[in-house]
Order: structure tokens, then sequence, then C-alpha cells
């Protein structure tokens, strides 16, 4: 490995080799910490926008003022970070599947790390089990929520292992449905372009369902400064208002 990278920690999953590095990038001059999952390059604190937006732009949905919100997929914490920022929120429960990932958290290995505490809960747990299961509390069984946030695989039809497939189909639109309150909303980061065909599966199962792209800069892009820029899909998805 390049004496630029740091690596932080290193676990053999199932899935491949999950692994934290920290390196000083040479366009930007910052630190950035990143994970990979085998041959799959997860996340990087250098692009963070998207993961944050998809925390701020679900809860602006909401009207409730205390809310109890639902995070799949840990990561780097961006997201859980961007929802704690939000003081309407009672509870988070993070549901990660990776030891490891949560360890990172508990030990403050990354800049935005996200430990339990009175507001918070990191499970370590298959996330779509638990939704195909009783649900996101394993101490209260089918548990509504205000919001579930999803940022675990690429985008719907990109995802990291197969079993995760069937999740993004009406059958799981409706799983997620059940275990929201009236008026909750389920969102979704990808890294893809919007797929109207996942879009019309949300729309059939929520009163209300929406993509929208985020922009953020991209200095690693070799075209012109002011052209250096990249997208991410979110997925925005409401159930009725009784």
């Amino acid at each position: 490995m390049s004496t630029r990278f740091t690596e932080l920690d290193f676990c053999e999953t199932p899935m491949g080799a999950l692994i934290l590095r920290r390196r000083v990038d040479p366009v930007t001059q910052s630190e950035v910490f990143e994970v990979k999952l085998g041959e799959d390059f997860l996340m990087s604190s250098l692009f963070t926008a998207a993961e944050i937006a998809l925390a701020t732009h679900a809860l602006t949905m909401l009207s409730g003022q205390t809310l109890d919100v639902v995070v799949g997929g840990l990561g780097l914490g961006y997201t859980a970070t961007a929802v704690l920022a939000d003081p309407r929120v009672r509870e988070l429960v993070v549901i990660e599947k990776w030891a490891p990932v949560v360890s990172w958290h508990e030990r403050m290995l990354i800049p935005a790390a996200v430990p339990s505490s009175d507001r918070t809960r990191l499970i370590e747990a298959d996330f779509f089990a638990m939704a195909a299961g009783d649900g996101f509390d394993p101490i209260a069984a089918g548990r509504v929520f205000d919001a579930v946030l999803l940022d675990v695989d690429h985008s719907p039809r990109h995802v990291l292992d197969p079993s995760h497939s069937g999740f993004y189909t009406a059958k799981g639109a409706g799983l997620i449905h059940r275990l929201l309150r009236p008026g909750g909303v389920f969102a979704v980061w990808s890294n893809d372009p919007p797929d109207d065909e996942y879009l019309a599966v949300l729309e059939g199962e929520f009163a209300q369902a929406r993509s929208e792209v985020v922009e953020f800069p991209n200095p690693l892009q070799s075209r012109p400064l002011q052209a250096r820029s990249a997208s991410n899909t979110l997925y925005l998805a409401q159930t009725a208002v009784d």
C-alpha cells in the first residue's frame, strides 16, 4: 500500500475485507477517511454532501416536534450526525451489519464518530433482515418510526450482495411502509442517476415519492476546475397523513 495511506482497521467478512484507511489527498491537501469492502469502494469523507442531504431532506418533510429515526448503514457517520443535529430527534436507531464499523465509532477513530448515547442506539444487525422481520427495535416488535433512511448499497440496481436485490421491489417498500407512522418518510441514497423503475415502485406503495439529484464539487476529476462536479440521487417517499 502507498505510504500516503494509513490503514486504521482491517477485518475479513463474508463479503470481503473491510478496510478503514486514512490518507492526505494530494489535490485538496486535506485528511481523508475511506472505507472499502472487498473490491468495492464504499465511501469517503471527501464526498459527504448527499449523505448529509439524505438526513436533512427527509427530516424537512416531517412536521412532528418529537421524532424517532432509523438509519440503515452507519458508515463514516455523516447521515447519523446530520440526523442528531435536528433538535426534534428524540431517538436515533442505527442499524449496522458489521461490528468493526460500530467499533470505529465507539473508539472515535473517525471525525464524524457517532457513539451510543442517551439519544442514539447502535445496533449490530442486518437492516434487510430486520425490515423483513419484527422491525428495527429488538425490544419493541413492530415499532413504528417517523423516518427510515437507508445508505447501504451503491444503488437499487447495484447492490453489495445479491440478497439485497429483493428489497428494492414492491415487497420491500411495503415492509418499510408498515414500520412508518402516518406521514412518515422513507429515504434511500443512490450513487446512480434517478431510476424511473425504482421510483415507480415507491409511488406504488407510498402516498407520494420523488427522486432528487444532489450535486457536489469533485476536485479529483480531470475536467476544468469550474466543471468538476459529481452527483448522487436521493429517493424520498412518504406515507399518507391520517
